[in-house]
């Protein structure tokens, strides 16, 4: 009777996953989708302003607070027809995330284009002692998101090798591995280039309710710098004792040969690491160098290096980090052989362009789709009335903010890109959040929470069919369920621990006035409500 029990389990569970998997691929391509979004928002928009819709709350207007009455505008007349055709390059070149994204990888591709970030990958693994592999893997895999695909296509594999080398279950190390770089997407030590895409995205959505509030492109570092650790203590804890007691031993049998490169480091990649790491850190004394002198040009007008206005060296951070990769990622190059002359530098960077395709026809399409938000007036009346509900149930800050990391990591289960997700949230919620009192930052780092989440449990995530394919070297019957199945835990223990973690820094926060910030220059609340 037991057992029958446990099937019908596993049957239902199987059936959920069957569903999320159904539902989620009869959504359109990204592209598509906000192509038909931009389509109804034209419709919609000529309705409301026949109906005469409005809202009346409190904007921004002239740098001052005030009562303010908005009623929807329509596309669907001779000024809305002349604003589609005459904006749609505008709208396209003045959107928030296209520079800053292409900005910095310029650098990080040229460091992946280089071969230094997956030298520096196995370096590290293979100098780790047996008893910390565990936290290492994981730490890599939060790490290593800063460099996009690296850690999927080659920290995820390497996991598994390196516990199968230590006569662990391989699978427990894939797992690790794909906990750290998909679970922990949005956590780092250092600003990547998650971060100047989200905050390009709110900076174009704040715009709805401020258009002089700068979103920092560190505006969730505090909280991802102490996440990072977070993550990597709940990865170990769920990998060492729940993931791999459950898994069957591992027999060594394998599907296929391992692939030595993907562990093996040359002597070559060794004294690159070593050239690569002096230049960084002759960068980093550099720079600092610059920002000790009072009349810095690092520093803002009031002479400071943080605090507002956004100093030089805040504004510019994402052109000092393209050079922090940019700069190690030649040496080591031209150390191993990867660049022989300036021609294959330039090559390189011009690879790392042509990687961002996808991402250029979604900023196309998601940017006519946000402007057409503020030309409308949808998205501030939207806002409003949003806001005025809030205000009157009066739910407080930690379970509005809670409600959102969960809404978030339930989004994520139908529609696997962050910047696409956060292009459709971020118009409605950053402004609701700000009418609140709210920081755009806050609400930015709250959706980055339930978004990292539920990365490793949907099978709508861009690489869930390679982690499939890893997964069936070391077991011919992995699946999409095998896989969820696996990484269940892993979810449900961020969403649980990261949110806890979010409560208390909000309570801190609130009860100290405003410490422990949750970046840089930024706190909890909107200063100008």
């Amino acid at each position: 009777m037991a057992k029958n029990k446990s099937t019908q389990k596993v049957s239902a569970y199987n059936r959920w996953l069957n569903g999320i998997e159904a539902v989620g691929n009869k959504l359109p391509h990204p592209v598509a989708l906000f192509g038909i979004f931009c389509l109804f928002i034209i419709v919609v928009s000529a309705i409301c302003a026949m109906a005469g819709v409005s809202a009346t709350g409190k904007l921004i207007s002239n740098g001052e607070l005030a009562e303010t009455t908005v009623t929807a505008v329509s596309l669907l007349t001779k000024d809305g027809l002349a604003y589609i055709f005459s904006h749609a390059v505008s709208n396209f070149t003045s959107y928030a995330p296209l520079g800053m994204v292409l900005v910095a990888m310029l650098g990080v591709g040229v460091a992946e284009q280089s071969g230094m970030i997956n030298a520096l990958l196995k370096q590290t693994v293979k100098a780790t002692p047996k008893s910390l592999i565990t936290p290492v893997v994981v730490f890599l895999g939060v790490m290593s998101n800063i460099a996009s695909d690296a850690g999927y296509v080659v920290l995820i594999p390497l996991g598994a090798m390196v516990f199968r080398a230590y006569g662990r279950h391989p699978m427990a190390g894939l797992a690790a591995a794909f906990a750290g770089v998909s679970g922990g997407f949005s956590a780092n030590l250092l600003v990547g280039t998650t971060d100047p895409l989200l905050a390009g995205i709110t900076q174009t959505a704040v715009t709805i309710i401020d258009p002089n509030y700068h979103v920092q492109v560190m505006g969730n570092y505090w909280f991802m710098f102490v996440s990072t650790f977070l993550i990597t203590i709940v990865g170990t804890i769920v990998t060492d004792f729940i993931v791999e007691p459950r898994l069957e031993s591992f027999s060594g049998e394998l599907l296929g040969e391992e692939d030595e490169s993907l562990t093996t480091i040359t002597d070559a990649e060794r004294k690159g690491l070593r050239r690569a790491g002096i230049t960084a850190l002759v960068f980093v004394v550099i720079v600092v160098a610059c920002c000790i002198p009072a009349n810095s040009f690092f520093r803002n007008e009031k002479g400071a290096l943080l605090g507002r206005p956004a100093s030089p060296l805040i504004e510019g951070i994402v052109v000092l980090i393209a050079l922090l990769f940019f700069l190690p990622a030649v040496s080591f190059g031209k150390t191993v052989g990867t660049f022989k002359d300036h021609r294959e530098i330039c090559n390189a960077l011009g690879k790392s362009m042509a990687t961002m395709g996808s991402f250029l026809a979604l900023a196309f399409v998601s940017s006519q789709f946000i402007q057409y938000f503020n030309y409308t007036k949808l998205g501030t009346i939207i806002a409003l009335n949003g806001a005025n509900f809030l205000d009157s149930i009066d739910i407080g800050l930690i379970p509005l903010m809670v409600i959102f990391v969960l809404f978030s990591a339930f989004m994520n289960l139908f529609m696997g890109s962050a910047s696409a997700k956060w292009n459709i949230l971020a118009p409605v919620f950053v402004p609701m959040f700000m009418l609140l009192g709210y920081s755009p930052e806050l609400s930015q780092l709250a959706y980055r929470i339930g978004d990292s989440c539920t990365n490793v449990i949907t099978p709508l995530m861009t690489y869930f069919a390679v982690i499939v394919v890893f997964a069936q070297r070391y077991d011919k019957k992995a699946g999409i369920g095998t896989i969820t199945a696996t990484m269940l835990p892993y979810s449900i223990a961020f969403l649980i621990f990261w949110t806890i973690l979010l409560i208390i820094w909000l309570a801190i926060s609130q009860a100290t006035g405003g410490f422990p910030p949750i970046g840089i220059d930024t706190g909890l609340f909107y200063p100008a409500v």
